[in-house]
């Protein structure tokens, strides 16, 4: 057999051993892991993010076998190790992310986002969003370098470039300044816990949740299903509301105006019937006061309570529903109203004068009340201003002038 294609048939040998063995390697690690894993959940997630990376790293490394066998003094030895080498460090770049990303799932799955007292839970969702996303970057930054390593001609300027890195640093800072100012506000955010996933906000005046919290930017679902994409550096630089920090339970008020005649130990009662057959009262507070009483009407205030915002939504919106059918069926009277008045206003209502000399007369007295007193008062201020005579005044103003002072 010529040597060209004893050469090939030795490298197709050694590639279908190579593919044989990276099955059976394969299959034996995923039952070693179930065998140890004891039907745990954690044996299926780790076989579902490890599997392919494995079996990739694997090949790579049966193929160089197979290529070192077979083609031994070949001119292009060098430029297909140097291809399998990179290939394997991004094949090891993708296991070791796989495994990260794993190990921050099994910790996800001890604490659960879908129960009622979930504060923890959220906290540490929050907190390995942003581990994982960084610990991503690291091993393709680590992986880039590691492949640029393999060039002979980076490495020659591995000291220059190190020696300027500082120059460079500032430059790139200067640049990014708004890249780099999200992302330490995403990690930020991540550590101090102003916001974690599935907490309750309200932001730029849209009521929504926390869906994702990534280094640069935050995802809130507004309760419409609208998306609103938010940069990190919002929440750190703005003011917002935040209904979870410290727990779910909230406080909500109903508010009614309604007559003055109203029942309002009527409305408790029905108040009190109403929570007690709703489940979305957490039996925390039931308080209904009479908090005003002007322009005609009183306003009842109702305080119910709930276990998280949703549910408080519901709760008011089912106390008020059930108040305002109480009090259209069952107190008409306390209805809201306006009064109009129609007719002369002072009609039926005449003005007697009261005696001169009288009491009522005497307190009635005033500046400008009609009575004697009042007018002698009055007069005071509005008398006649006495007028000085042209003549006399010219006397009084230029003395020498005077007739008689000539004689």
């Amino acid at each position: 057999m010529p040597e060209p294609w004893s050469t090939l048939l030795t490298f197709s040998l050694a590639l279908v051993g190579a593919l044989v063995l990276v099955f059976v390697v394969s299959a034996l690690a995923s039952l070693i892991v179930r065998v140890a894993a004891r039907g745990r959940d954690w044996a299926a997630i780790l076989i579902r993010r490890a599997r392919w990376p494995f079996r990739v790293a694997l090949l790579i490394v049966g193929v160089w076998i197979a290529v070192a066998l077979s083609f031994a003094d070949v001119s292009w030895r060098a430029v297909a190790d140097h291809a399998l080498l990179i290939a394997l460090i991004s094949a090891g770049a993708w296991l070791v992310c796989q495994v990260l990303l794993f190990a921050a799932d099994v910790s996800l799955s001890r604490y659960r986002i879908d129960v009622p007292d979930n504060r923890v839970a959220r906290r540490l969702h929050t907190q390995l969003q942003i581990v994982r996303r960084l610990v991503v970057v690291i091993v393709v930054i680590v992986a880039i370098g590691a492949i640029l390593l393999t060039f002979d001609g980076v490495r020659a300027v591995g000291a220059s470039v190190l020696a300027s890195a500082g120059i460079v640093s500032i430059v790139a800072g200067l640049a990014a300044q708004s890249v780099l100012a999200n992302v330490f506000a995403g990690v930020q955010l991540a550590f101090s816990e102003a916001i974690r996933v599935d907490d309750v906000v309200v932001v730029d005046g849209e009521w929504g949740r926390i869906h994702e919290i990534t280094l640069t930017y935050v995802v809130v679902m507004t309760w419409d299903q609208r998306t609103v994409v938010l940069p990190c550096s919002y929440f750190t630089s703005t003011p917002f509301q935040n209904w979870t920090k410290y727990g779910s339970e909230l406080v909500g008020a109903v508010e009614f105006d309604v007559d003055w005649r109203v029942s309002t130990d009527g409305m408790r009662n029905r108040l009190s019937q109403v929570l007690a057959e709703t489940p979305l009262w957490d039996g925390r507070t039931e308080v209904l006061q009479v908090t005003d009483a002007t322009g005609g009407m009183v306003r009842v205030r109702v305080l119910v309570s709930s276990a998280d915002s949703a549910a408080l939504w519901d709760l008011r919106c089912v106390v008020r529903e059930s108040l305002v059918e109480w009090v259209r069926d069952q107190d008409v009277s306390s209805l809201p109203v306006q009064r109009v008045l129609v007719g002369d206003p002072g009609e039926g209502r005449r003005h007697v004068p009261a005696a001169e000399g009288s009491s009522d007369a005497r307190d009635r007295a005033g500046l400008f009340s009609g009575t004697a007193d009042g007018e002698a008062r009055a007069s005071e201020f509005t008398a006649a201003i006495p007028v000085v005579q042209s003549e006399d005044r010219d006397s009084r103003e230029h003395p020498l002038a005077d007739p008689a002072r000539d004689d």
